[in-house]
């Protein structure tokens, strides 16, 4: 007789618990790599932007790299994000030490050394495909080296508005408002 055994599930909590950034993909706890300085920087004049912009506004909250999002698991067996930059509007968890239930309404993804593959660019698509399935209403692909920012929206989830140094990028609808410099983005 043979023995079957059966691999038990990951839960969120298992992921709250896990040291170093990761997501929760079918079952199992990816873990992420981090960044290189260059990737890092972007990340923060992103985040650091959309933090002036939520205060100034009093709508929303910005959330650096590191934070999770909690969702119903998607079809494609994902239940958690964590971008690298991300905009949220909606409930706060009731125990703030948890991860935010529901997708950032905007999130931007930045590139990093590894990200520059076929099976990168397929897992990028793919993971921009649960953000919008998730609720997400943009979605940001930030490559640092060729310094352009490919805005995805919702509606046209396909189709990116491609923004290059002397542009300016938005994240409408998600941001209402929001906007900044790719040289900003990039730094100056």
């Amino acid at each position: 007789m043979g023995t079957t055994s059966t691999i038990q599930k990951a839960t969120l909590d298992e992921l709250a618990r896990e040291e170093g950034k990761a997501e929760l993909i079918q079952g199992r706890i990816e873990r992420l790599m981090p960044t290189g300085d260059l990737p890092s920087e972007v990340a923060q004049n992103i985040f650091v932007s959309l933090r002036s912009h939520a205060k100034a506004t009093g709508t929303g909250v910005a959330k650096a790299d590191g934070v999770g999002f909690a969702v119903p698991e998607l079809p494609s067996g994902r239940e958690s994000f964590s971008p690298d930059a991300s905009y949220y509007v909606g409930p706060r968890p009731r125990n703030r030490m948890r991860f935010i239930e529901g997708a950032p309404t905007f999130a931007a993804e930045v590139r990093s050394e590894n990200d520059y593959s076929l099976a990168a660019e397929t897992a990028m698509a793919a993971k921009r495909d649960d953000y919008f399935a998730a609720g997400s209403l943009v979605v940001w692909d930030v490559d640092p080296l060729v310094q352009r920012v490919n805005i995805y929206r919702a509606d046209n989830p396909t189709s990116p508005d491609i923004r290059e140094r002397g542009d300016s990028a938005d994240a409408e609808p998600a941001v209402p408002g929001w906007r900044i410099a790719v040289d900003e983005v990039f730094g100056n």
